[in-house]
């Protein structure tokens, strides 16, 4: 077809005779794409695999709860040697992380609930583990906020805690306590004992 195409041009301009070397260019080039076989991957391109299948996850990965965490103790050792830049920049990360860690697990929940029991609950289970440590994560923010003199940063932190953990739970009242020292709130709570909560230990 490419041959005879080729021909009926060369006619029209008025060559009458395809050179040798034409047909034999354009014969193989032919020859060759007719047979070409689709690529594919080398097996050795994709991530390790268990027995099941399953790949290997690996905990440098940007989205995983290992990255997460160990930037959570980056952040800690920052906060030892009173590097607080470093240790807001490392929890603002991990809390990033965790954030979109739990944002993903709960579509995944919204699409298997009421179609598999099983997969939904242990969906369920890490949507929250996740939400705990993207919590946890903002409270540390807020209080190296606090000791970098920067209530303004911490206070939306501390609040979007309060409403996320509800103030039953020992994070959220932490967290309200946090907003009671620095005075945005005027009511204790709980009014009597309760959690209390204190700076990093280098402020």
């Amino acid at each position: 077809m490419l041959i005879s195409k080729a021909f009926r041009l060369l006619a029209l301009i008025g060559l009458t005779t395809i050179p040798g070397s034409f047909l034999v260019a354009h014969g193989a080039l032919a020859q060759t794409t007719d047979n070409i076989a689709p690529a594919v991957p080398d097996s050795s391109a994709f991530p390790e695999q268990t027995d099941d299948g399953r790949p290997l996850i690996q905990d440098d990965r940007i989205l995983s709860i290992a990255n997460g965490q160990r930037l959570m103790e980056e952040a800690q050792t920052a906060v030892s040697n009173e590097n607080y830049e470093v240790a807001a920049r490392k929890l603002q990360e991990a809390r990033q992380v965790f954030n979109q860690l739990s944002n993903l697990y709960q579509d995944l929940l919204g699409s298997f609930t009421g179609v598999d029991a099983r997969v939904a609950d242990t969906l369920r289970r890490q949507a929250y583990d996740t939400t705990q440590l993207r919590d946890e994560a903002s409270y540390q923010l807020a209080l190296v906020h606090r000791a970098q003199n920067q209530p303004d940063l911490s206070v939306p932190l501390l609040i979007q805690i309060v409403r996320s953990q509800q103030p039953t739970r020992d994070l959220g009242q932490r967290a309200y306590r946090q907003l009671y020292e620095l005075g945005f709130v005027d009511s204790p709570y709980p009014p009597t004992g309760g959690a209390t909560s204190t700076l990093p230990a280098n402020p």
